[in-house]
Parts: C-alpha cells; structure tokens; sequence
C-alpha cells in the first residue's frame, strides 16, 4: 500500500466570518389617544311607598329569634350552619310620632281640657266615660251627706229646741260633717275616693293614652297636676260644698246675724281645713296606687286597706295593750286628731300631742307624692 493510500486526510478548519452585533433601536414615544369612559346605563330604582297600619292591615309581623341566633337545636354546636326558618305570614310597617307644627293653644287651656274631660264626665256625655255604678254611687253619698242640713230644716219646721241642738250648725257637728268615722269615712269619703282614682292615671298606662297626652306637647307636671285636680274637685264637691250647704242652712232657716256669724266661723274654718286636709291625704295615696298599677281593682282596694286596715289595727293594738302609738300609722286618725285641734273639740287621743298627728300626715303625702312622680316621670310616650 502506498503512503498515499495509508494517510487519511485531515479535516480542513473553516474560517467563519464575524457576525456584526445588533445596534439597539431607539424607542420612539407614540401619543396613546386618551381612554374615553364608557356609559354605564343606571337601572331606575321605583320609589315604594311605605303602607302605614291600618285596622284592615295591622301589624301582624313576628320577630323570630332562631332565624337570628340559629336553629332551636344545636346552638351550642359552631359547625352546624344556623337554620332560617320560614317566614311568617304578616307586614312590617315604619311608624313615625309626626310632632304638631301648627299653633299651639295656650298652656292653661290644654289644662283646662284634662280637667273638664274628667269632670263633666260624670254629668254628660262625651268626656271620661265613668261608670253606671260610681255615678250612682256619687249621687248617693253627696244627698246622705246632706242629711244633717235637711235634719236642720226640718228642726226649724218643727219648731223643736232639742232636736235641733242635736243636728244643728255647733262644734262637734261640724267636725262630725267632715271627719266623723261612722258612717263618712266608713261608707262615704273612702269609697268615693276609691272609686275615683281606680283608673285615673292606671288606665291611661294601659290603653296608652299617656302617649297621646305627652304628643300634645302637655308636661308631665301638669299632667299630674290636671289629674290630681280633678279628682279633689269631685270630692270636694261632696265633704267641701255640703258643709258650705250645711252652714249656709242654719244661718237662712233660723235667720241668724251677725254676732252668731262672728262666734262659728271660726269653727266653720277649722272644718273646712279639716275637710281639705282630707281630701289632699286621699287624693294623694290614691293617685300614687294608681301610678303603680294597670287596673282600677288594686288602686281602690289598697286605698281602702290603708284607711280601715291601719284604724282597725290601731284600735285592736289599743284595746289590747291600751297604746296608741299605731293612730300614727292610720292616715284617718291623724286626720281626725289634727282636726279635733282645728275645731277644738273633746279630743280623743290623750298618749301623744297632735303635732306627731300632723308631721305623719306630711309624711305620708310626701312619701305618695313621691311616688306619683317618680312614676309618672318615667312613663314613656309609648304604649305600655
């Protein structure tokens, strides 16, 4: 084999060319047209008019507290998903108070409305609706309470001394007039108060027409104050305007002048102050059992349980241990003390002075008055 044939042939290297590098294109800033907004169409929204109650619609929705807090059962378990329940029949209204923007009446004639509705309620129609039974009531007990004037007239008729120094105008008959236990303050001046303030401001906190007084705008002060009125001014009509009938009987049928007139009318004040002493000490417990209650039945038995509960226990402590300390504790008893001052008759209770009679009397109107307004200022312009 010839040395040609034995060599292999090398492979040649090849020359490559340099390749230029690519020179960075400068940018160049194109103005971008500016993004207009596009129009959103906006759904219009239909105004529902919000229904009011009507008595055709109430309001008959019920708030269920399981949709709210979970299902009756497993409350207490995190993982379970509360449970909606299903959703009562009914409507929900919105109920707004609308305050008055018109003219206002003056403040005493708005007084003057509480007062009347509550007083010509008993002669007509139209006002407080009192009942059959206490109108009757109150006719009776102001003709029984006339009784000693008509006994009067009747002793001038029959020309008869002795008879009319029994019933006639003196000291003890007219303390008797107004304070006398059996049967005024018995049968007659406790019931009538019992039956007055029954439903008085009670009545009002139940059917809500503390709300429509308190809308109108009328304050509470002379809410209490019309209230508290109306009620005295009925029974003074039967202890106060009788006893004026009473005096005025005596002076007319036996024609008495002015030197008699001079000698009782001291006596006739001391009575009269006696009577509105009374009527201010009933008024004011009265009223304050009603400001705590929703019915006329509690009122008007626990003012009748005040008065004869408290004069029954004063004299059975009496009888038994002779102490007369418990007269404190009944409103009758120092009432009628602190009147056997006034008209200065015998008086009756001998162990204490009539001042511990008064300062009780001041105590018990304080402690009802307080009450009466506590109550009363608390109350909401709601139905309660």
């Amino acid at each position: 084999m010839s040395e040609d044939e034995g060599t292999v042939p090398q492979p040649q290297p090849i020359a490559i060319a340099p390749q230029p590098l690519p020179q960075p294109q400068p940018i160049v800033s194109v103005p971008q047209a500016p993004i207009l907004p596009i129009p959103q169409q906006v759904q219009q929204v239909e105004a529902v008019e919000t229904q009011m109650a009507t008595a055709e619609t109430p309001v008959t929705g019920q708030a269920r507290m399981d949709t709210a807090w979970g299902s009756s059962e497993g409350d207490e378990d995190i993982s379970e998903m509360a449970s909606i329940g299903p959703t009562g029949s009914g409507e929900i209204f919105q109920q707004n108070y609308e305050p008055w923007r018109g003219e206002l009446n003056p403040r005493w004639m708005r007084n003057w409305a509480i007062l009347r509705h509550h007083i010509l309620g008993i002669f007509k129609k139209g006002h407080r609706p009192w009942g059959v039974p206490t109108r009757i009531f109150l006719v009776l007990v102001f003709f029984a309470s006339l009784s000693d004037a008509a006994l009067t007239l009747l002793s001038s008729l029959i020309g008869d001394s002795e008879f009319h120094s029994m019933w006639g105008v003196n000291r003890d008959n007219l303390y008797g007039h107004v304070l006398g236990f059996f049967p005024r303050n018995v049968m007659y001046y406790p019931i009538v108060a019992a039956l007055l303030v029954g439903g008085v401001i009670s009545e009002d906190r139940l059917h809500g027409t503390s709300a429509l007084y308190f809308s109108r705008p009328i304050n509470r002060f002379d809410y209490v104050g019309m209230k508290y009125a109306s009620v005295a001014f009925i029974q003074a009509i039967i202890i106060i305007f009788t006893l004026f009938l009473y005096y005025l009987t005596e002076i007319m049928v036996f024609g008495r002048g002015w030197a008699w007139i001079v000698d009782t009318f001291p006596i006739f004040l001391g009575a009269l102050m006696g009577g509105i002493l009374l009527i201010i000490t009933y008024t004011s417990i009265g009223l304050a059992l009603s400001s705590v209650s929703k019915g006329k039945f509690f009122p008007g038995i626990g003012l009748l349980a005040i008065i004869l509960g408290t004069k029954t226990l004063a004299i059975i402590v009496k009888n038994l241990f002779d102490r007369e300390i418990l007269y404190l504790l009944s409103p009758y008893d120092c009432l009628a003390h602190v009147g056997q001052t006034l008209v200065k008759t015998q008086p009756t209770y001998d162990q204490y002075s009539w001042t511990w009679s008064l300062a009780s009397l001041i105590v018990m109107n304080a402690i009802a008055l307080y009450v009466l307004s506590s109550r009363v200022s608390s109350m909401e312009v709601t139905r309660e």
